[in-house]
């Protein structure tokens, strides 16, 4: 088994920096990692950096709670997917599941998938804050909703995954939707059993032995490139010979 493929390396802390992104980058590239899952503001950058590799870049929508209007987790995703995003990953309504508001958790999810067409949809369930039968339900209304990917948590609650939870799942799903496990996970040999009980891909921000190989990686003439690179393309030059900075924001 080529564990390296199971892997998404997800980098999703809140002062995550544009160096640790291309560090990332340049460690998913070394070690053939499936995909990275990041912030969105670090997709159209990590997209340029992993141009003509196998490494998917895969981002969150309605992250960490899940809470957000379905408009602006729509509107989220759509941003993504302009900015090169390869797969979304959005967390569910867990309020709406608690309060067993079946139809609007389903729409909530539908009219995501909706908007992003073909890509591939991952759909966060947070099994830290569900009982058995909230998990069960939770699957079924992501297959009614035509998702690719449940996955277990997103790393900012209670507790991770378990092979337990892996196991149920596999069991809902029938082979319909396919499984990330996530939280909680951070050497091969962990990974390998989550692999072996029914998860297709594993989840993980730290994989034993490779932060010290991740610091080995850190290269600074490829920052130094990337700003340099950066900094040309923010300016545009009009035909009257000014310059005018390309709008952050659209």
């Amino acid at each position: 088994m080529n564990i390296y493929q199971h892997i998404d390396f997800t980098l999703l802390e809140p002062t995550t920096t544009e160096s640790e992104i291309i560090d990332l980058c340049v460690e998913a590239k070394n070690f053939g990692f499936n995909s990275i899952c990041i912030n969105s503001c670090y997709v159209s950058i990590a997209k340029k950096l992993l141009k003509f590799t196998d490494v998917k870049v895969s981002t969150v929508i309605g992250y960490p709670l899940g809470a957000m209007a379905t408009a602006s987790k729509v509107y989220e995703a759509q941003k993504a997917l302009e900015d090169g995003a390869d797969e979304i990953n959005m967390v569910i309504n867990l309020g709406y599941l608690k309060s067993e508001k079946y139809i609007s958790m389903l729409q909530d999810i539908s009219k995501v998938k909706q908007a992003i067409g073909t890509t591939p949809l991952v759909v966060i369930i947070e099994i830290s804050e569900l009982n058995k039968n909230e998990i069960i339900k939770a699957c079924e209304l992501c297959l009614e909703s035509k998702v690719d990917f449940i996955k277990t948590s997103t790393g900012f609650s209670k507790n991770g995954a378990t092979l337990t939870a892996v196991k149920m799942i596999k069991k809902t799903l029938k082979d319909q939707a396919k499984i990330i496990a996530s939280g909680g996970i951070e050497d091969f040999e962990t990974a390998i059993k989550y692999v072996e009980v029914g998860a297709d891909r594993v989840a993980s921000s730290y994989i034993s032995g490779l932060k010290k190989k991740s610091q080995q990686l850190r290269n600074k003439a490829i920052f130094e490139k990337y700003m340099e690179n950066k900094k040309n393309n923010d300016l545009i030059s009009e035909p009257q010979g000014q310059i005018a900075y390309r709008k952050e924001s659209r």
